[in-house]
């Protein structure tokens, strides 16, 4: 299937102050998922709190993350079923394979918006989880959105 875009966007989500999965996607078993943006924004309050470490990461197992977050269709006259799954929060950490294609240090006053290049979004293979994680100083709240196609 193709062209069948989504967004997801979980309810805030507490960073707390050790590494954590914010978000989680997994493509179905023989479909391949294009995320075509990543943003990311904290609540912080302090103007001399230290940056997070936000990093988009492929991660090779599900970890211990039990919110769901239901996808929304980009266009909703689409009948087709999103086959694409989006976890939120995790309570123990997924294992990440070490291929990191995007790393940033965002002030917790601000956030973060990564847009794809013509042509240049990130794949997930079939099966294959791809994930957002904070690693943060101080406990904020974060807003995740990730946009992608079917």
């Amino acid at each position: 299937m193709a062209d069948l875009s989504f967004v997801a966007q979980p309810a805030k989500i507490a960073t707390g102050t050790s590494v954590k999965t914010l978000v989680q996607l997994l493509a179905a078993a023989n479909q391949r998922v294009k995320v075509k943006e990543i943003s990311i924004s904290f609540d912080g309050t302090s103007n001399t709190a230290t940056p997070i470490y936000v990093e988009v990461v492929r991660q090779t197992s599900a970890g211990t993350i039990t919110n769901t977050t239901t996808l929304r269709k980009v266009d909703p006259d689409f009948t087709e079923t999103l086959q694409t799954t989006c976890k939120d929060t995790a309570t123990a950490e997924p294992t990440d394979s070490g291929d990191v294609p995007m790393a940033e240090l965002v002030h917790p006053q601000t956030g973060f918006l990564w847009q794809a290049p013509f042509a240049g979004e990130l794949k997930i293979p079939g099966g294959g989880r791809l994930g957002v994680r904070v690693t943060a100083a101080a406990n904020v709240n974060a807003s995740v959105r990730v946009v992608g196609e079917e």
